[in-house]
């Protein structure tokens, strides 16, 4: 069985885990996976709000374009995204690898309606804000997107360098 197939099956399967729909309400660490334990990612791990070292202000656009789009964080810092939506259509911001975010925005490209809700993204409606808050525990380069169909083949990326301290 080829391993995108298996891949597809098994995001089909974690779907309703994490069900919160991409409708016009915002998801992130409000929804399901506030109860569950924090799960370590290559690109780190959901942090928690006591422990935040800094905050960073997103804003996104429907020029599809975040702002700022590169970011430099220490190793071990904890970052509160404050992202701000100034379009008129629904954005997200999604923490990741480029493989790993390249690997989601082609599933959302297959299944448009697909409902999705982890710590490492935000699905901010128009006018409106989110937060994700974030531990970079991992060294790397990684990305944040919008996953949302047309928009991350638009050029909506952004980078995020991890440096030791």
């Amino acid at each position: 069985m080829p391993s995108s197939l298996i891949a597809s099956l098994l995001a089909l399967l974690l779907i309703p885990t994490f069900a919160q729909a991409h409708g016009g309400e915002t998801h992130g660490t409000g929804g399901i996976v506030a109860h569950l334990p924090a799960e370590q990612h290559d690109w780190g791990i959901a942090g928690l709000e006591a422990k935040v070292d800094r905050e960073i202000a997103i804003t996104m656009s429907d020029a599809m374009r975040f702002a700022p789009d590169r970011l430099r964080v220490r190793l071990g810092e904890t970052i509160r995204f404050r992202i701000a939506n100034g379009g008129r259509l629904l954005h997200e911001m999604v923490i990741g690898t480029p493989g790993a975010l390249a690997e989601h925005a082609a599933l959302m490209k297959r299944f448009p309606n697909m409902v999705h809700d982890s710590p490492y993204m935000a699905h901010v409606p128009a006018g409106a804000d989110g937060t994700i808050v974030w531990t970079f525990n991992r060294p790397g380069d990684f990305e944040f997107a919008c996953l949302i169909p047309g928009h991350f083949e638009a050029g909506m990326v952004g980078q995020i360098q991890v440096e030791a301290p």
